[in-house]
């Protein structure tokens, strides 16, 4: 268009298309959209027409000194008119910094890692690793005994140092340890004495460790008359190794004498657990 007119930003040399009607205003001050560079639009105008070498004295040297003006071309859009002349010695003092283009995105760089904090990081990572593995071995070293016989002696030795025991593995269900027969009957030779006999049969593939029974005697209504709690002490033979538990596919057998001389009963119930 014939009324167009180009200004050049003298912060970033950015070049922008004008109109004469836009350099009215404010008395041709701007502001430059891109590096926010106050100028005044209309000392700043230049000419993208091609032009002859200028002689030295010309006036137009110092112009073509400052070689083609063919940087960046923006449309005016880009161009911001300028506040009030009386807001202008107040922003031309708060001006925003001139910006660093070739360090715009120093963000992204990536900085130098200290040799210390590398080799710092590079030795505690295996050690937390370690403590980590050493952690779980602890607390599950009834597990790892259970399923792994071999490592059983070696995590002994370890408990024997730091305090710990290891027993074998509570019974999960019936599918691990559950009765295969139960019975109660009076003692021929002593009246008022029970004989309790059970069957125990483990189906683990590991040792279990042994339960306590809980013992009840019932009258006609099915209520209970007497209750007792057997450790495993107290129905297990004194020749077994209580610590090493059930051994995997084991059985035990149960046999107790009761004293029912004080009471009156009509049946009996038998559960195990774990306290």
């Amino acid at each position: 268009m014939a009324d167009e007119r180009y200004t050049r930003c003298p912060g970033c040399t950015t070049i922008f298309r004008v109109t004469p009607q836009q350099l009215a205003l404010r008395g041709g001050q701007v502001r430059c959209g891109h590096c926010k560079t106050v100028f005044d639009g209309n000392a700043e105008l230049i000419s993208l027409a091609p032009r002859r070498e200028p002689p030295p004295d010309d006036d137009a040297f110092d112009e073509a000194m400052r070689g083609p003006p063919t940087v960046t071309l923006r449309s005016s859009q880009a161009l911001e008119p300028d506040e009030p002349a009386e807001a202008f010695d107040r922003m031309g003092e708060d001006a925003p910094p001139r910006v660093h283009y070739d360090e715009r995105f120093a963000w992204d760089k990536p900085k130098p890692r200290r040799r210390a904090a590398a080799i710092a990081y590079a030795l505690a990572i295996p050690l937390l690793v370690l403590l980590l593995v050493g952690q779980m071995v602890f607390f599950g070293r009834h597990v790892v005994a259970a399923q792994f016989p071999a490592a059983k002696p070696a995590l002994v030795r370890a408990c024997a140092t730091v305090g710990c025991d290891i027993h074998a593995l509570r019974a999960s269900d019936e599918k691990d340890l559950a009765f295969e027969s139960t019975g109660l009957e009076a003692d021929p030779a002593h009246k008022g004495l029970l004989i309790l006999s059970a069957n125990m049969r483990s189906h683990a593939a590991w040792p279990i460790e042994y339960p306590h029974l809980e013992f009840s005697l019932t009258d006609t209504a099915d209520k209970v008359v007497v209750r007792r709690v057997l450790a495993p002490s107290d129905y297990v033979d004194a020749s077994a190794d209580l610590a090493r538990g059930i051994p995997a596919n084991g059985e035990v057998a149960v046999k107790v004498f009761v004293d029912a001389s004080a009471t009156t009963q009509a049946g009996y119930r038998l559960y195990m657990f774990y306290p």
